[in-house]
């Protein structure tokens, strides 16, 4: 079989749903959000929820954290080589920061983490990147640092570019903890009435199948650092409309659904620790990428990053409404099959 070298574009189908009311710090309005997917269920879904957010104050929504890694592995012949590189490359993070900033003007070293099996010396890399996902900027920037460090320490010697401890589109534990990509935190609080008329549910049921489903059923399944119903299909539906990797939903749906009543109203909240998304980069520069980053309002001139932020933010709230609205389906018996029967009945007779 021959490769072929000839670009082909792949139709997916996409829609627009919305608006969704966002009510800052950093983004305020009714937002509309393009979403490609062959779920179209979700469309309709994601849509609900959304309306729920226009009879509401709004989504408020905040970035507690944001940085891109990259972790390279080395080796040295014995533990004191290892142990004594780690302790002097603690020393030398001015002079790193020096070295990065060559290859980008917008790469800064946030942080270094460190860990050792054997003789085996993982160094993870935590940098910031604008308005870039940062993929490659993080990788060419610990490139050109393993250089630089394997100059400097004779000692050791090349493994991987790549040391799985950064870690890339894969579920792990480190990246929930340490950080990468934006950590999203949005929140929304609910009426009775609103969850009773939009919802057909109560605020007691949505807290309810969130405990008994989200956090007790991904328990005994084995989840790692996650509670939630589906926050892939939303990030997914983004990812492709939006120009991003669409492998990094893979720790990007590692996220918790947290609910509870409050004053007889539902309050609920989605947070995303690995929300990995850019402005600028690889698959933006399509004609449906960059008139849905215009619907969205980020390839406006900002201060370097901030069009990236309010992707995240955006993305983050349109998790949460299509969250919000799947657990408040799944509150009622049937409704969820029902839905879907429907919907992909209909989509077959509009395509006959």
């Amino acid at each position: 079989m021959r490769w072929q070298t000839t670009e082909q574009i792949a139709t997916i189908p996409m829609r627009v749903i919305g608006p969704i009311k966002l009510a800052g710090p950093e983004v305020t309005g009714d937002i509309m959000v393009p979403l490609a997917t062959f779920e179209t269920p979700l469309w309709p879904s994601t849509h609900r929820g959304a309306r729920v957010t226009l009879h509401t104050s709004g989504v408020r929504a905040v970035i507690i954290d944001e940085r891109m890694t990259r972790s390279v592995l080395l080796e040295a012949d014995n533990v004191t080589d290892a142990y004594e590189a780690l302790l002097n490359l603690q020393q030398h993070k001015e002079a790193m920061q020096s070295i990065i900033s060559e290859t980008s003007r917008f790469a800064r070293l946030i942080d270094m983490h460190t860990q050792m099996v054997g003789t085996l010396v993982f160094l993870r890399f935590e940098f910031n990147t604008g308005d870039a996902a940062g993929h490659n900027m993080a990788t060419l920037a610990a490139d050109r640092l393993l250089e630089w460090i394997l100059m400097r320490f004779p000692t050791l010697k090349y493994i991987s570019i790549s040391g799985n401890y950064c870690s890339d589109k894969k579920v792990s534990a480190v990246n929930g903890i340490l950080g990468r990509g934006k950590y999203v935190v949005a929140e929304v609080t609910i009426s009775r009435e609103v969850c009773r008329k939009l919802l057909k549910t109560t605020p007691e049921k949505i807290v309810e199948i969130n405990i008994k489903k989200n956090m007790i059923g991904n328990i005994i399944s084995g989840g790692l650092r996650t509670a939630n119903a589906h926050f892939a299909n939303m990030l997914l539906g983004f990812y492709l409309a939006t120009g991003q990797d669409a492998a990094n939903i893979i720790e990007g749906s590692q996220g918790i659904v947290y609910a509870e009543v409050r004053h007889d109203d539902l309050y609920f909240s989605v947070t995303l620790p690995n929300v990995i998304v850019g402005a600028v980069g690889n698959g933006k520069t399509f004609d449906f990428v960059r008139e849905n980053l215009r619907i969205l309002d980020c390839l406006e001139e900002r201060e370097p990053g901030q069009n990236a932020r309010r992707l995240a933010i955006i993305v983050a709230s349109t998790v949460l409404c299509g969250e919000l609205s799947l657990l408040a389906a799944q509150t009622n018996q049937g409704e969820l099959m029902k839905s879907h029967l429907k919907l992909e009945r209909r989509k077959e007779n509009e395509g006959s």
